[in-house]
């Protein structure tokens, strides 16, 4: 059990903890949330003994094994698969011992540890590990050098979790993972068979991983049972509790202080008066639990809505210097499509929302767009590219150059940077607050497309809420690239895969794609077999048959409504083109409508053949 007793700790003026107490118990797959810069990281220093506390204890067993990931990302010409294995220090040591020794003895001791230790089922571990992570046999034979740090990181955390240490400390472990190597860790951790510390705002792993959540709260510790959902239940019971209890007590004050004001002077009632004012000494102040509240995002949406598609692909590819990286592309946004785009890292999800936003070319095939559509996107590498003098005010200022100072501060502050906050350098901005910063430029004009690639890595949770809740009151169409299920959940109606050199609708939620995941990635923690890989793409597997009559009905009665949309459109089309002024008036115009009419023909058509095929379907199942 990890003890923590009245653990006092400040950083220059800031009371980080205040006689904060909290016992972990073994075995317990705690969640430490809190907001950023409370001093998350700065217990996990502690616990490791790199920082030691102004007053109080932290308790850990002698023999407790620690484990946590290294700041600095490991690299040098060494393998991935050998450091994972060389993360044993006690089989590398014997195996290392067993090629020497002379001793008889001590060679069958060597041999005998060995077997305890299962050392010979090791390089099968690390493999399974670095898999799950998203590294194949080729790139585990690769050496460090050759990989960018995200990448590198992750070989640090397949380290520690090879070792399977007693306590583990992951702080922040999906920062640098996909959704695949997120899906894949949650997995893992949820029957990690030792106790885990993890700071982490994502919703998915706390709710999936965690019996115990350890909030960091007003330089305070508190332990809660159950998950991060469970936590929230209690904690709004709590508040509610409370204020009924503040309420009640100062109703009992003002009937206290109004007999002492009625009777103080009295020479029959004196005595009573004043034993009531002790009463009122007495009585200490019930403390109401306050959230610290978080700026809203601001997202405006678009002013006029476009005629769908928004965007239309026939066979279109694209790719670097002539080398198709995506090709085969047949899709259309509307617009408001809400899409999450999976696929591990490195299968082109990024050069994909490049292409749609018009910074990579068109290779082969056709790609057409609203000649007034105009697309929002943030990147998490320009949140890294601001410059370090820049303030808010000056990047709102550039894009307001008509704009009065009144006007300019008070699009600052819309956009979470009031007062003074606005005239903070970017160097003193913290992680949230650029990319809040970022995420407020990208959407400045209420664009008719907003892409997010990985808007929530420097978010806290309750950042994130805020997140989640501005782009559902967005009006236009969004992409949306995370490896936060809990986004994507919350925010997508549309999957969209990229995978093979492609991108494809995905048949399926978010529980079919972790299934997918987990099949081809395989592994899982110490004393679980690992899942035989399932070759079959998505679309392909075979659902339940209830299953499978209700994802049907769904998409029905999507594709009834998409094609009662779309024949709106081309009837209102059809009324504008048989005006006989129609032409002379705007040749242009009429010549863009005709095609905007051929383009939602299309697709009327396309949907039609999809609701028939669907409709036969899900009569024959019915039957």
């Amino acid at each position: 059990m990890l003890h923590i007793s009245d653990l006092t700790y400040r950083l220059g003026p800031r009371m980080l903890f205040d006689q904060a107490s909290a016992a972990i118990p073994t075995g317990a797959r705690t969640g430490f949330v809190g907001r950023n810069g409370t001093g998350k990281t700065t217990l996990f220093r502690m616990v490791a003994g790199d920082l030691h506390p102004e007053s109080g204890t932290l308790q850990i067993p002698a023999r407790m094994r620690l484990g946590q990931v290294e700041q600095e990302a490991p690299g040098g010409p060494t393998t991935l698969i050998d450091f994972v294995l060389e993360a044993d220090k006690e089989r590398a040591a014997l195996l290392t011992e067993a090629e020497t020794a002379a001793d008889p003895n001590r060679i069958a001791e060597i041999h005998t540890r060995l077997v305890d230790i299962d050392a010979h089922a090791a390089p099968s571990r690390a493999a399974t590990i670095l898999q799950g992570l998203g590294f194949d046999e080729a790139a585990q034979n690769r050496a460090l050098s050759e990989f960018s740090g995200g990448w590198r990181m992750r070989v640090a955390l397949a380290a520690v979790l090879f070792t399977q240490p007693d306590l583990l400390l992951l702080d922040e472990p999906t920062n640098y993972l996909d959704m695949e190597g997120t899906l894949w860790l949650i997995d893992y951790l949820a029957t990690y068979p030792a106790t885990v510390l993890i700071i982490s705002h994502d919703r998915d792993l706390l709710d999936a991983v965690c019996d115990h959540i350890l909030h960091l709260d007003q330089a305070k510790l508190t332990l809660w049972r159950g998950n991060y959902e469970s936590f929230e239940t209690q904690r709004r019971e709590q508040q509610a509790i409370a204020q009924k209890h503040i309420k009640k007590q100062e109703e009992q004050r003002k009937h206290l202080q109004s007999f002492v004001d009625r009777f103080r002077a009295s020479a029959t009632k004196a005595s009573q008066a004043q034993s009531r004012l002790k009463m009122l000494e007495r009585m200490k102040p019930i403390s109401a639990i306050v959230d610290s509240q978080v700026m809203p995002f601001h997202l405006p949406s678009p002013q006029r809505a476009l005629s769908p598609p928004i965007v239309a692909m026939d066979g279109a590819s694209t790719g670097y210097d002539d080398r198709p990286v995506l090709t085969r592309l047949s899709l259309n946004i509307s617009n408001d499509d809400r899409i999450g785009l999976l696929g591990s890292n490195g299968n082109g999800k990024s050069t994909f929302a490049k292409l749609v936003a018009g910074r990579m070319p068109v290779l082969a095939g056709a790609l057409r767009k609203s000649s007034k559509m105009t697309v929002g996107f943030f990147a998490q590498h320009q949140v890294d590219e601001l410059g370090e003098g820049l303030t808010p005010y000056a990047a709102v200022a550039e894009r307001m150059k008509d704009g009065t100072e009144s006007r300019i501060r008070g699009k600052c502050a819309q956009l979470g940077f009031p007062a003074t906050k606005a005239d903070t350098a970017v160097a003193q901005l913290s992680g949230g607050e650029k990319a809040r910063l970022m995420m407020g430029l990208a959407a400045f004009d209420g664009p008719h497309l907003l892409i997010l690639d990985e808007p929530t890595n420097h978010l806290d949770i309750d950042s994130r809420a805020a997140l989640i809740e501005a782009i559902n009151a967005y009006e236009g169409a969004i992409i949306i690239i995370a490896h936060d299920r809990y986004l994507i959940d919350a925010c997508a109606d549309r999957l969209w895969l990229v995978d093979g050199g492609s991108v494809k609708a995905f048949d399926g939620d978010m529980d079919d794609y972790k299934s997918l995941v987990l099949s081809r990635a395989g592994g899982g923690p110490p004393g679980r077999k690992p899942a035989k890989a399932e070759k079959a793409p998505p679309a392909e597997r075979t659902p339940s048959p209830g299953k499978a009559l209700h994802q049907a009905k769904k998409q029905i009665a999507a594709l009834d409504e998409k094609i009662r949309k779309l024949t709106d459109l081309v009837t209102r089309i059809d009324a504008a083109l048989v005006d006989p002024n129609a032409y002379s008036r705007d040749k242009n115009k009429a010549a863009q409508l005709a095609q905007q009419r051929k383009d939602l023909q299309r697709a009327l058509e396309t949907a039609e053949d999809e609701w028939l095929a669907l409709t036969t379907q899900f009569e024959d199942a019915a039957e």
